[in-house]
């Protein structure tokens, strides 16, 4: 049950002065709810001012600087009107000061409503933008007008929120004044000496400041309401992580004692050794697994480094102690090719494996569900089609999650609440920066692999302007006709008038007139059967050039690919740009990516493509993503079970995320199931960032 001290801040949106349906509707656009009623008084709260106005800046008219915010008392001279049937001919009224004389003008501008506001001979106090043209000052439909002896009700430090389309901010400020007061002194769970030492206000006295800044300082990242109030959510995340995890941890893990009957044979078999990195995983997932708790390991590998192969011996531990491995991917065309690249080697050691995806039906799913019910099937490949109810195991005993941040933290929680308590190994190609490994998998151990596997050569990357296409195409016929493989990349399926971009389809239909017939093409909009098809024509030569949209850039393996063509690269991220570029240098021949981008480059699209030209390192690309996008959309979408933080930024506030960590460790240990006075205001916490299932966990321990 949420505390009943914060239902003022969880009720509807709608409730609050001046919100009709249609303001209603548009807070939903702006705040990202589902529907009006989803739109909590909350999450208004958590919309913080990004900038200020200030109009403390009162110069006089001749003294005030082109381009800025000023404040001007002045007496109205004289107003003049636009000759009529004249609509593009603006409104004037002028005005003067002691120092100089300042035009107003307002465009279709309302004669009676200016008459009324600006009265000749009065003195008024106005406020908005200076514009000077040759040697006259002007200030176009200004902010705010005021009789002089009114001027104190100006405000003269203004947040500056983001906005959505039909949302003026005057209402969006009103509504935020209207929801302020509704916020309740709350119980404090933030420990005395910590907010002492780190000068944080009340959690009340944030939101109070937050939204009503009074200089620039109050808008940094470093203000002492926003590190209050990031905290805060630090610490309700690590909480809720670590509250998961004791829940996971409850239900003991089974010991898988490694033999090597099993990965002795796929060893054999291999044609190169393994890495050392590669070797140091095997030996942290092996020794975990031998232990009475369950695993719980996040394996990162850049793009290449082998953790299939790594996967692949955890399993074989499994099985050697009369177990079952499951290991699930994302998309369908990632399981089947899971499912190719383990039953090579696999069939060394004579192991049941098995692939099972939504599209697995009738007589052939049945037959399926049979072996693994009975244990036949040792390694089951496939999608979340593993966990639905009508999948029973024998005996699973480990549980493989391919690219974690795709699958939330729900979806661990599922394999658990079928009574299944198997250990659990998460691969992941995306390189996560050890801040965001804290914020989003906080609760699980981290093995890395830095090498690449022996004999991979270095891939060349260059950078070259969309005006010398046809140079790359020319360059495509040559390699092409030397039996090379290439692919080429677009970022939309299909035209689009908003953005000058060329899609897969149009970019696939000019490649066919100038290099003939026998091109790929594969897209998000087609069929898995489509997809599959298009792939496979592709990895047996019958088509040389695949076009594609991003859909390739998981784990497609094509070894004999050696040239990567990514069009419009400028609108890439650089964890996406080093994904795509991973799909090439897979074999043994020296590998080119080519980034065509439209110039001119912003600030951020040229430091993307520096970086790519400069390291194939993703650990270095991951940290510099960071830097230059921020953690949102680092993994992917905020629906993702991911840290979509509302005010903590892990560049801002990494110090806080560690204290945030070893304090939600303490409490944990000290007051597992919070029950003590800081439990149960912890509780109100986790409620107020609505981290509430982790609250569940508690009730259903």
């Amino acid at each position: 049950m949420r505390p009943a001290i914060l239902d003022p801040l969880f009720s509807p949106v709608s409730g609050l002065p001046g919100v009709g349906p249609k303001i209603a509707e548009l807070l939903v656009k702006l705040l990202g709810c589902e529907t009006p009623e989803d739109c909590r008084v909350i999450d208004l709260l958590f919309h913080a001012p990004f900038s200020l106005i200030d109009r403390r800046n009162q110069p006089g008219i001749a003294q005030a600087p082109q381009g800025a915010i000023v404040t001007i008392t002045a007496r109205v001279d004289r107003h003049q009107v636009p000759p009529r049937g004249k609509s593009n001919v603006p409104y004037r009224v002028f005005l003067h000061d002691d120092t100089g004389e300042l035009t107003l003008v307002f465009f279709r501008g309302q004669a009676a409503w200016l008459e009324k506001q600006l009265p000749i001979d009065a003195e008024v106090t106005v406020s908005g933008m200076i514009d000077w043209f040759n040697g006259r000052a002007s200030m176009v439909h200004p902010d705010y007008i005021v009789k002089a002896e009114e001027a104190e009700s100006l405000p003269l430090v203004e947040p500056i929120y983001p906005l959505t389309a039909g949302l003026s901010p005057k209402t969006l400020r009103k509504i935020i004044d209207a929801a302020l007061p509704r916020f309740p002194e709350m119980p404090e769970w933030i420990d005395l000496t910590l907010t002492q030492k780190q000068g944080l206000p009340s959690i009340r006295d944030s939101f109070h400041m937050l939204h009503e800044p009074r200089d620039p300082a109050d808008i940094d990242p470093q203000a002492p309401a926003r590190r209050r109030l990031a905290y805060d959510e630090f610490l309700a995340g690590q909480l809720s992580l670590s509250l998961v995890r004791q829940r996971l941890r409850k239900v003991a893990g089974r010991p898988a004692h490694a033999t090597g009957a099993v990965s002795s044979k796929i060893m054999k078999a291999l044609p190169f050794s393994l890495t050392s990195s590669q070797n140091d995983a095997i030996a942290e997932i092996l020794k975990d697994m031998a232990g009475h708790e369950r695993m719980l390991r996040l394996l990162q590998g850049d793009v290449g480094s082998g953790k299939t192969l790594v996967a692949l011996m955890a399993m074989a531990a499994v099985i050697e102690s009369g177990g079952q491995a499951v290991l699930m991917a994302p998309t369908e065309i990632l399981a089947r090719q899971h499912h190719a690249t383990i039953s090579k080697f696999a069939a060394f050691a004579g192991l049941g494996i098995e692939v099972l995806t939504g599209r697995t039906k009738g007589r052939e799913r049945e037959e399926i569900l049979e072996r693994i019910a009975s244990g036949a099937a040792q390694i089951i490949i496939g999608t979340h089609a593993l966990f639905q109810e009508s999948v029973t195991y024998a005996n699973l005993m480990l549980a493989v999650v391919d690219e974690q941040h795709r699958f939330g933290v729900h979806q661990r929680l599922r394999l658990t609440a079928k009574g299944i308590s198997p250990h659990m190994l998460v691969m992941t190609a995306t390189p996560i920066p050890r801040t965001l490994v804290l914020a989003a998998f906080g609760d699980m151990d981290v093995s890395k692999l830095t090498e690449k596997p022996a004999g991979r050569k270095p891939i060349q990357t260059i950078t070259v302007p969309m005006e010398r296409t046809g140079e790359i195409v020319g360059r495509l016929r040559s390699a092409i006709a030397d039996g090379k493989k290439a692919y080429w990349i677009c970022p939309l399926v299909e035209e689009s008038e908003e953005l000058d971009l060329m899609s897969a389809e149009e970019r696939h239909a000019t490649l066919v007139s100038s290099l003939g017939p026998d091109i790929g093409l594969i897209h998000g909009r087609m069929g898995g059967a489509e997809k599959d098809a298009a792939m496979m024509a592709f990895k047996n030569g019958e088509t040389r050039l695949l076009v594609a949209t991003t859909v390739v850039e998981v784990g497609v393996d094509v070894p004999d690919a050696t040239i990567m063509v990514i069009e419009h690269a400028e609108r890439f991220g650089l964890a996406q740009l080093h994904q795509l570029r991973g799909r090439v240098g897979r074999g043994d021949e020296a590998s080119t990516c080519i980034l065509l981008y439209k110039g001119p480059l912003g600030e951020t699209g040229h430091a993307r493509l520096s970086i790519m030209r400069e390291t194939e390192d993703g650990f270095r690309i991951a940290e510099e993503d960071l830097k230059l996008r921020g953690e949102g959309e680092l993994l992917g979408t905020r629906q993702s079970g991911t840290p979509g933080f509302r005010i903590a930024s892990l560049e801002a506030h990494a110090d806080l995320l560690e204290i945030a960590r070893k304090d939600a460790a303490y409490l944990i240990e000290r007051d597992p199931e919070l029950t003590s006075e800081r439990g149960q205001a912890i509780r109100t916490l986790l409620y107020l960032f609505r981290r509430d299932e982790a609250i569940r966990f508690l009730r259903a321990g």
